[in-house]
């Protein structure tokens, strides 16, 4: 594929657990080395899409095409395939590690899987470089995941994922679960790799002030629809969809009418 061929492209994208439809319709495409944002509150079907784009979930109907090949198969080539080309965050990646093993031994587990072929010596290069990368310390690398803070575990986690050098990192609320200070320190650092290697990002949130930070483009979802798709500052500062203002306005500010935003809601909810 080429720079100007999208890295990831979803068309038509539909999730049902039984009689609930979680994803509807959803479509959209990432390019190389951009930063898409999904958006919405809990129950808008942001994090099955996400699921569904890292494997997690199988999607009902519609195509997941990564660096232009159809990757929804459950074959053990595509599972390895999408995986050797997407990693995920999540919002606390401590499940996600083996409490055995020590950080530095999970950040070398993927390379092993996907890249059998680099040697002890040079995967252990690769793993410090990474650690270093992400700005964890060879002591924090030789300890287990029960020892570190959750900022230094999510640091760990991105550095796992960076190792076989995928083309697209989806991060589901990857920050929200981290203070204020350690949040800012996390995009800060994304944002750095992303220019870095030229790794694409899905970054997946229902906060507003982290989407208009780390993304470039962004879509609303309610109830498991795109309601609103386009540049994310245009999207914050003029949004169209009665939603998006609905989400803007119940963050809080000076003069902020919560009995106002209560109204919206129930008038919004009616319209459905």
């Amino acid at each position: 594929m080429t720079s100007d061929e999208p890295v990831l492209s979803v068309s038509s994208l539909v999730k049902r657990f039984g009689d609930v439809t979680a994803v509807d319709g959803v479509g959209f495409e990432l390019m190389p080395g951009a930063s898409l944002g999904i958006v919405g509150e809990s129950g808008s079907g942001k994090t099955t899409t996400a699921r569904i784009l890292a494997g997690l979930d199988a999607p009902t109907s519609g195509t997941v095409l990564l660096a232009g090949e159809p990757v929804t198969g459950r074959s053990r080539r595509d599972r390895l395939r999408r995986a050797r080309l997407l990693q995920m965050i999540f919002q606390d990646p401590y499940g996600s590690f083996d409490p055995r093993q020590t950080i530095a031994e999970s950040v070398a587990e993927p390379m092993r899987l996907h890249l059998p072929d680099l040697s002890g010596a040079d995967r252990r290069a690769r793993v410090a470089g990474l650690l270093d990368q992400v700005g964890l310390s060879e002591r924090a690398g030789g300890s287990l995941p029960r020892d570190l803070s959750g900022g230094q575990r999510q640091r760990a986690a991105i550095a796992r994922a960076l190792g076989i050098r995928p083309r697209v990192l989806v991060l589901d609320e990857a920050v929200a679960a981290l203070d204020v200070s350690i949040q800012a320190q996390i995009l800060t650092l994304l944002d750095e790799l992303r220019r870095d290697t030229g790794i694409a990002y899905v970054f997946v949130s229902h906060d507003l002030a982290v989407v208009r930070h780390i993304t470039d483009t962004a879509v609303v979802m309610r109830h498991g629809r795109i309601v609103e798709r386009g540049d994310t500052e245009t999207i914050l500062r003029d949004p169209r969809h009665p939603y998006t203002r609905l989400l803007l306005d119940s963050i809080p500010a000076p003069g902020w009418d919560l009995d106002r935003v209560a109204r919206d809601r129930r008038a919004l909810d009616a319209s459905r």
